[in-house]
């Protein structure tokens, strides 16, 4: 117990220290912070490294079991309308208590902001069970996710501009560091009992959950006639005042979780006592974890992202570029949620995709998604002059990558938008947006979905090369074969 603890320390530390180490480098260089906002990121690091450690901990012992033991329960039961209820209403209890979606409703003017969190939460509960009805029916995952994306473009083309880039945002926030784990957990279980190749079907469902809302935003504010949204940066907060708020938020995101999970185990599942400490135990590191992590990126983070986006945007343009690409990388190495997938491609491939491959192959994604992003507050450019190339090479290499790669680079889209890129990637490009006297709804906003299709892009590549790699090391291996087979004949 004591090295497993050591060990997620130890994760944990190393993947806090590059982005603290590129932050104070700025803060005493380039972007000059004061005193007090580098003392409150110092803390609010140190925080981090806990919350991770804590929350991984519980994932692996509390979230991870509950998933798959609904999803393996109800997969066996051989009622497909119960499961796509259960899906259904999973979906929209999980994400209506994101706290990053309430950020994001706040920002959308002429709609009501719990319409807008329904509505998202729909959406995620939609398409949360097209990915189940993919999984009974066998469908290809990458045939039913390259429909929904034409569809969503097609829809997009014929929205208001103002507004594409909050509809694509709002597909990234859904997928958070509680909900994550369990819809990956919950795939898992209804994969594995099914006699489909559950290596492949156990991942996509959060690619499904990602552009869900997408799509159902995108109609709710056609049909509202919505043509803009305001930008509004949340109020700084010291360490007291936000603690009171994540222990509220992160209780009402788990409670529905725990409410499942005792139904479930009292009617189905009758898990043995020490299964039961096990996952009680586990949702109280998950508690604990994921509200330290939450203060820490709020009160540290937030401020300090906004100030380094402006202070570069202000002084030093040229560097905007690079310096945001380094931010990402380091960035997607914190996020709690990759750390949670990176982990269970290892599991569930047996050891054939590294842990450490796939953080890297997300980190290079999000890298180049946020050097975009200042691409296009240093141009203007349009948001659908990249998304749309980016996904049509998606769609593309989707039929090319194995099978099992495409689920795990959709879900790789979306653990990568968590609470570090709404808290620091996000405001930085506002803060720099604003500096530069671009629009911020048209040249801001749209930063998640970039840190969303970034990732899904690099992993298939790497998908494309690990094939062809594997390809080679088989006809070597043939060759090798066919040499030993050869008789040799000795002659005196």
């Amino acid at each position: 117990m004591k090295s497993v603890w050591l060990n997620k320390f130890k994760d944990s530390l190393l993947s806090i220290l590059p982005i603290t180490l590129i932050v104070i480098v700025l803060g005493v260089s380039l972007v000059p912070l004061s005193g007090q906002t580098m003392l409150n990121f110092c803390i609010s690091c140190v925080l981090l490294v806990v919350g991770i450690a804590l929350f991984t901990m519980g994932a692996d012992n509390a979230m991870l079991p509950i998933g798959q033991h609904m999803g393996g329960h109800l997969s066996k039961k051989n009622k497909p309308w119960l499961s796509i209820l259960f899906c259904f209403v999973l979906g929209v209890v999980i994400t209506v208590a994101e706290p990053d979606l309430s950020v994001l409703a706040d920002q959308v003017s002429s709609v009501n902001s719990w319409v807008f969190i329904l509505t998202v939460s729909v959406g995620v509960g939609l398409f949360l069970v097209l990915g189940l009805l993919r999984i009974i029916f066998k469908w290809r995952f990458n045939i039913v996710i390259a429909i929904s994306y034409i569809l969503i473009f097609v829809v997009a083309v014929f929205l208001n501009a103002g507004i594409v880039p909050v509809s694509f945002d709002s597909g990234s926030v859904t997928t958070g560091p509680i909900s994550v784990p369990f819809i990956m957990a919950f795939g898992i279980g209804l994969a594995s009992s099914r006699a489909s190749n559950s290596k492949e079907d156990s991942f996509g469902l959060i690619g499904f959950a990602s552009a869900g809302p997408i799509l159902v935003v995108m109609l709710l504010l056609g049909i509202l006639n919505v043509h803009d949204a305001s930008a509004v940066i949340s109020p700084d907060l010291n360490f007291f005042q936000a603690l009171p708020i994540y222990l509220k938020d992160v209780a009402i995101i788990l409670l529905p979780i725990a409410v499942l999970f005792i139904i479930f185990q009292i009617f189905a599942l009758k898990l043995p006592k020490k299964e039961i400490w096990r996952i009680i135990v586990g949702l109280v590191y998950t508690y604990i974890g994921i509200v330290i992590f939450l203060v820490g990126v709020n009160v540290g983070f937030l401020p300090v992202g906004k100030l380094i986006g402006e202070g570069i945007a202000a002084n030093h343009a040229g560097l905007l570029i690079p310096i945001c690409a380094g931010i990402g990388f380091c960035m997607a190495m914190v996020e709690p949620a990759v750390q949670v997938l990176a982990s269970q491609i290892e599991n569930i491939t047996n050891g054939t995709v590294k842990k450490f491959t796939m953080l890297i192959c997300i980190a290079v994604g999000v890298a180049i998604a946020l050097g975009l992003c200042a691409v296009r507050i240093l141009t203007h450019i349009s948001i659908l002059w990249i998304l749309i190339p980016a996904y049509l090479m998606v769609v593309v290499l989707s039929f090319v990558a194995p099978k099992l790669f495409v689920g795990i680079a959709y879900d790789s889209g979306g653990v990568a938008t968590g609470a570090i890129a709404t808290t620091f990637a996000l405001p930085m490009m506002l803060g720099a947006c604003s500096t530069l006297g671009g629009s911020i709804m048209l040249d801001a906003f749209g930063t998640l979905a970039f840190c969303a299709v970034a990732p899904i892009l690099v992993v298939l590549v790497f998908g494309v090369i690990y094939k062809l790699a594997e390809k080679k090391a088989k006809a070597k291996d043939e060759n090798l074969e066919g040499l030993k087979r050869i008789d040799i004949i000795e002659y005196d």
